[in-house]
């Protein structure tokens, strides 16, 4: 079959090529674009609490002005603030409020506004949009930000905009620096690299070109897509794509060159070489992208809409790259010929390849050796993966020089932590009647006097009095383990006992909702992991007809897995000395490392197949896979696990983590993993590895497929 397909695209490359940009042009105008959000809640199922309070909070206080953000005002030399200040604070505050930015109902202050340290003076800025990730909601923040510094003119007086919309203004423009950074990087480290690996500028610019028409086809799927499936799409979704179809784009395309240049120093002509290579590499490139596929599809089992919404997003663009690699690549090459390794000559010659050549000795000589050492070292690697701690508190995570980050540091000097976000808890008659106002101050008092709440402002009724709104304010930061644990746990079952007959208690806020989303978390773990692996499991089975090699396959990535969070946790828990580690870091780990890093096992395994159906012997067998596909698995790994080590250059520790675990655990998996672990056990288990399919067996091998001996394999 592959054979077929490549030999049409071969045969009709501008029949091929235009189909290509017609599909990538008519998406690009046609397609609609994705929906996004970016709300916690709406990604969570309904029977989650804070789900239930946010569609409370719609329903019984539809117009509802709600705090936004948090002005914290402080003297420059941090004493008490003095009579004059204060003065000065509200002069502030109204000069704020008579600039009348859209979506700012109000900047209000007042004499309660003062700590009672007497050293922090606060300016609610309150919202007539729920939305805190309204965009004109965040403009006017920025602009207030601005509007203050000539207020502050000639007074002792400096000034910070923390809370929740300042919070997510300052994330959303530091992270999108970082995708810019992302991006450039990804682009100069394929062009440079592939550079270095074919001295060819044509080929250096072409993936780019490629992949950057792919990418039009594969947002134009996954719109329309969304709008026909009414797919919610995660604000994250386009950097995250943006590695993932330049990643495995690269990873198929350098498959598929290397196999092609194989074949021309064999000295077939380039149309039939490119055909032969389809036809090799073809099944693998598949099989590659039906694990990754299926692993994205696993997301749907996922209780976070987050979740359900990427594994399908993701699943389309490798979808559309496979495509793309079996058709366009060879189209493009088939225009082009022998040419596109112009100026250079070395795809004429048979390369030295010390390093392959190395490996593949080292490898087939001691094979005992080098397993047991490699996979003691991921072993002992994943022994830190024991200590692993989730961090909910994404501030924490986020560079201290922010305004936000600042200001909340401030602001703690002379209120509770979780001022700027309170806690929402409703109280609900379930028979529909007035709630009494005796028993709701009631309720507010038990509230007051949970163990971590700073203070519980009395209940606001709706406008038929059935539903009071309570603020209560933890005494620690909203997004830290605290208030999370106290929000889910003792707040919620506090609050639910202490409703007065024929009501109902609800408990929502930012703390909530990350308590759900950690429950939403922990579930993912045992259910979304083991499908996944057994999915990976049945295609590798296919791929290799055996059902030995799935199994020490899957062993060995989950040792991966293992070394990769075990590393990361060591230097980032241990050396660095942080309380925790981005709570969604496995999950990541899981589609970069685990799902991508499978390219490389079944390209080593394939190659392994294939070189004992040749009739090669057994060593020499694994010898000549390991050169043959050491710099295959080593230009594209460098180049997937480049691109996210950018990341730790950012400010931002949660993306310094992040960069880290993807690279290490790419080169873990391609250095370690592909290239000893993996042909050393298949090695030792021998025949007994492609149990019962004995795809080891010799096969005599069509004309077009024999391809000379190996480059630069000395016997």
């Amino acid at each position: 079959m592959f054979q077929r397909v490549g030999r049409f695209a071969v045969h009709r490359p501008w029949l091929t090529i235009l189909g290509w940009v017609v599909a990538a042009v008519a998406l690009a105008v046609l397609a609609p674009g994705l929906k996004s959000t970016t709300d916690e809640a709406e990604f969570l199922p309904k029977h989650y609490e804070s789900v239930q309070v946010a569609n409370l909070q719609k329903s019984a206080f539809p117009q509802t002005e709600q705090p936004a953000s948090i002005v914290v005002f402080q003297r420059s030399d941090h004493e008490r603030l003095t009579a004059d200040d204060r003065r000065d604070v509200i002069k502030v505050a109204e000069g704020l409020q008579a600039k009348h930015r859209p979506e700012i109902a109000k900047v209000e202050t007042g004499p309660r506004a003062v700590s009672p340290n007497g050293e922090i003076a606060l300016a609610n800025i309150v919202a007539t949009t729920k939305d805190t990730y309204d965009k004109k909601l965040a403009d006017s923040v920025k602009q207030l930000r601005e509007d203050a510094k000539p207020l502050l003119g000639g007074t002792h007086l400096t000034m910070g905009i923390t809370g929740q919309v300042a919070t997510n203004v300052d994330s959303q423009e530091s992270s999108g620096n970082t995708d810019a950074m992302v991006m450039s990087a990804t682009l100069l480290l394929i062009i440079v690299l592939l550079l270095v690996i074919f001295r060819s500028p044509l080929i250096a610019l072409l993936p780019v070109i490629i992949i950057g028409v792919v990418f039009m086809v594969a947002i134009g799927l996954i719109g329309t897509a969304a709008s026909l499936g009414d797919l919610k799409a995660d604000s994250s979704i386009s950097p995250i794509l943006i590695v993932v179809l330049f990643g495995v784009g690269t990873d198929y395309l350098l498959f598929l060159l290397f196999r092609y240049r194989e074949h021309l120093r064999a000295g077939q002509e380039p149309k039939e070489a490119l055909v032969a290579a389809v036809a090799r590499v073809g099944e693998t490139i598949a099989s590659a992208a039906g694990a990754v596929i299926v692993a994205f599809l696993a997301l749907l089992l996922s209780t976070m809409g987050m979740m359900r919404a990427m594994g399908p997003s993701l699943a389309i663009a490798v979808a559309v790259t496979l495509v793309a690699a079996l058709t366009f690549v060879p189209a493009v090459f088939s225009l082009l010929g022998s040419k596109a390794f112009w100026p250079s000559k070395a795809w004429r010659k048979q390369p030295r390849n010390r390093f392959a050549n190395t490996v593949g000795g080292l490898v087939s000589r001691r094979p005992g050796l080098v397993a047991l050492v490699s996979a003691g070292v991921l072993a002992a690697l994943a022994v830190g993966a024991l200590s692993f701690r989730p961090e909910f508190d994404t501030s924490s995570q986020m560079s201290q020089k922010l305004e936000s980050v600042q200001a909340m540091k401030d602001l703690q000097r002379g209120f509770s932590a979780g001022q700027s976000d309170p806690a929402m808890v409703y109280l609900k008659s379930t028979g529909g009647t007035r709630l009494d106002k005796a028993a709701m101050e009631s309720f507010r008092t038990r509230l007051a006097g949970i163990e971590g709440v700073g203070q519980a402002a009395p209940g606001v009724p709706n406008s038929d009095g059935t539903v009071a709104q309570y603020s209560v304010v933890l005494k620690y930061a909203p997004t830290s383990d605290k208030a999370i644990e106290l929000a889910g746990g003792t707040l919620r079952d506090q609050a639910h006992k202490a409703a007065p007959a024929g009501t109902r208690a609800l408990v929502g806020g930012t703390s909530a909702v990350l308590a759900d989303v950690k429950n939403a978390v922990d579930h993912d773990y045992t259910v979304v992991f083991p499908v996944a692996g057994i999915a990976i499991m049945v295609i590798l089975g296919l791929l290799l007809r055996s059902l030995v090699a799935p199994w020490y396959l899957m062993a060995a990535v989950a040792l991966g897995f293992g070394a990769t969070l075990g590393s990361t946790v060591w230097l980032f828990q241990d050396l660095q000395g942080k309380h925790g580690l981005l709570f969604m870091l496995p999950v990541i780990m899981y589609l970069f490392v685990v799902a991508i890093g499978t390219d490389y096992n079944i390209l080593m395994v394939a190659r392994l197949r294939e070189e004992a159906r040749r009739g090669t012997a057994p060593r020499e067998a694994i010898r000549t896979a390991v050169a043959r596909s050491a710099p295959t698995i080593a230009s594209a790994a460098v180049i997937l696990a480049g691109t996210f080590g950018v990341l730790m250059l950012a400010d931002n520790s949660m993306l310094q983590q992040m960069g880290f675990a993807v690279a290490f655990g790419i080169l873990l998996t391609a250095f370690i993993m592909a290239m000893l672990l993996v042909p050393t056990v298949t090695s030792l288990l021998g025949h007994k590895a492609w149990w019962p399919g004995h795809q080891d067996e010799p096969v005599t091998p069509a004309p077009a497929d024999r391809t000379g001996e190996l480059e630069g394999v000395r016997p």
